[in-house]
């Protein structure tokens, strides 16, 4: 497999389910030495995807390369160069902290020496060395989480693929596994993720494909998405009732668009600050203003829609 060669390689990938598509004639590249997101809300097919990269099951129609080879014919092969963190946690709670992955060392059939190494090296990496021995129940979940990436470590993979890394946990859990992974980063690893985070994949990815709907909507870093798909600022206003109904034409010329919300109403400007005066001097009345910059979550809302997927 040769350097300039993507590490995964899809086109027109295709996933169903009886009558169900769940991913639907997709195109993407990953990248040795990238962190690569699949941002989407629920449903969108973004594990789906994950879970045909990783060899845990077949395309249905497509072309899908991984590490230079065919998941069809080569998935052992695959397998043992990937490291894999699923969604959900599935530690065995019957070994210590350090036995979980002393026994993962073994599906690869690494020497015990040198899984005894790597568990300790690992373990130091997201900084578990003081729980090595103890039990995996009493965990917390962010814990619980920093060991599983770490068992996902153990076999020296070429590439991760990380299934909603941070899901459910607090913030101080989360940021902490962020820099671990940035970490990784540093170090050439290539990351795969999926997130239904905004602000995780602004921090970690540097491409990503936003998903909706078993398509890709969009392909990008995050900066060139959001400058692709939004204006630089939002400016939010909360108005009463009665400026609300003429506020359209009380902007007229101002904004590039206008969303309303039942709580606020989003203006989307190049220049939060100058249009925020013009507002006042137009004597248009608002509870309160805000000017921000234009983020993902923009972006993310107005492609794949704000209503609520179950």
């Amino acid at each position: 497999m040769s350097s300039a060669e993507p590490l995964v390689l899809a086109r027109r990938l295709t996933k169903r389910f009886a009558a169900f598509t769940a991913v639907d004639g997709i195109d993407f590249d990953v990248r040795a030495g990238e962190a690569f997101g699949f941002l989407g809300p629920n449903g969108a097919g973004k594990t789906s995807t994950m879970r045909m990269i990783g060899c845990a099951s077949p395309m249905t129609e497509g072309e899908l390369r991984v590490l230079g080879m065919d998941p069809n014919t080569q998935a052992s092969e695959i397998k043992a160069r990937l490291g894999v963190v699923p969604q959900t946690d599935n530690l065995d709670a019957e070994l210590t902290v350090r036995e979980n992955l002393m026994m993962y060392a073994r599906y690869f059939d690494i020497p015990r020496e040198v899984a005894g190494r790597r568990a300790d090296e690992l373990l130091s990496f997201v900084q578990l060395s003081d729980r090595a021995r103890a039990e995996v129940e009493p965990l917390s979940g962010g814990m619980k989480r920093r060991l599983t990436i770490a068992r996902g470590l153990i076999n020296n993979p070429e590439m991760i693929l990380l299934d909603e890394p941070t899901t459910g946990l607090d913030p101080q859990a989360r940021h902490l596994i962020w820099d671990r992974l940035y970490r990784l980063k540093q170090r050439g690893a290539t990351l795969l993720l999926t997130t239904h985070y905004m602000d995780e994949a602004e921090q970690l990815c540097d491409r990503l494909v936003i998903m909706d709907k078993a398509r890709i909507v969009a392909e990008g870093s995050p900066r060139a998405l959001i400058e692709q798909h939004s204006t630089r600022d939002v400016l939010e206003l909360r108005l009463p009732d009665d400026e609300r109904s003429r506020l359209h034409a009380r902007l007229e010329g101002l904004a590039h668009r206008i969303e309303e919300l039942p709580d606020r109403v989003l203006v989307y400007t190049s220049d939060g600050e100058r249009t925020l005066e013009l507002t006042h001097a137009r004597g248009i009345r608002a509870h309160s203003a805000l000017v921000r910059r234009a983020t993902l979550e923009d972006v993310f809302l107005r492609l794949t829609g704000r209503t609520l997927v179950e």
